[in-house]
């Protein structure tokens, strides 16, 4: 039985706009053995449609079916802990999106959740409204830690650094659904209908994308295109399967 794969996108896939050379080839690769995979992301930004567009615009040819956002994992675990409730988000049409198509209701009136996700510019009068209603009893999620992300100008503050402080001043811990949470991997082969036992995951960051593999049950495969270089590795108590430049040099016939 061959293998299924997940995959994260940004450093293994892609580079902002701009296709990993090779991916286009790993893809065909595993589309014509047959093989199941999905695109992983903690970006809660886009939807999977908006994904799959800008994947293409890349000269990647994968459909919407095969993404999977921290996005989605966190409104399947909204959906899972409180079927049609009610959440406070701080997010884009991603996010928004997909805790609507879980039946929920978005308000600012006594919400059982606070949701805070990936946004182009936070909003402090948004930020001020979900710190209140913390304090009143909304539990608040998160839908990853990364404390930043890249932009065309640099990097700009994301998810992990808004939620640290709305932690600083309500004193209340964000639970973070996104990598490297394992639920994120385990809401993820439960979409996909696959196995940990099965499956490899993917990555270029052994902070996140190797460690929630591992945690999950996963093998795991580490590629050098992103952001963890050769030398990091030792650095952490844990090893990857096995290690490539990038995805064009993974063989599939090792992993079967």
């Amino acid at each position: 039985m061959k293998k299924n794969f997940l995959i994260d996108m940004d450093g293994v896939l892609v580079h902002g706009s701009k296709m990993v050379p090779g991916a286009d080839i790993f893809i065909q690769s595993l589309v014509a053995e047959k093989r199941k995979f999905a695109i992983l992301t903690n970006n809660s930004k886009y939807t999977t449609r908006d994904l799959a567009h800008r994947l293409k615009q890349s000269g990647l040819d994968i459909n919407e079916e095969n993404i999977f956002t921290s996005a989605i994992a966190t409104a399947e675990f909204l959906n899972n802990q409180r079927p049609n409730g009610t959440a406070f988000v701080i997010g884009e049409v991603g996010l928004t999106e997909a805790i609507h198509s879980q039946g929920y209701i978005q308000t600012s009136v006594n919400p059982d959740f606070v949701v805070l996700g990936e946004t182009y510019s936070y909003n402090l009068d948004q930020v001020t409204t979900a710190i209140r209603l913390i304090e009143a009893g909304a539990r608040f999620i998160a839908t990853n830690p990364d404390p930043s992300g890249p932009s065309e100008s640099g990097i700009v503050p994301a998810t992990g650094a808004m939620a640290a402080l709305i932690e600083k001043v309500t004193g209340k811990s964000p639970f973070f659904i996104g990598k490297p949470n394992p639920l994120m991997m385990r809401t993820a082969l439960n979409h996909f209908d696959m196995h940990s036992e099965d499956t490899y995951m993917v990555g270029d960051r052994m902070d996140t994308d190797v460690l929630a593999g591992l945690s999950a049950g996963m093998e795991t495969v580490l590629v050098l295109s992103g952001s963890t270089k050769l030398e990091d590795i030792d650095k952490f108590p844990y090893h990857p399967k096995m290690v490539y430049e990038s995805v064009a040099h993974i063989d599939l016939k090792k992993l079967k």
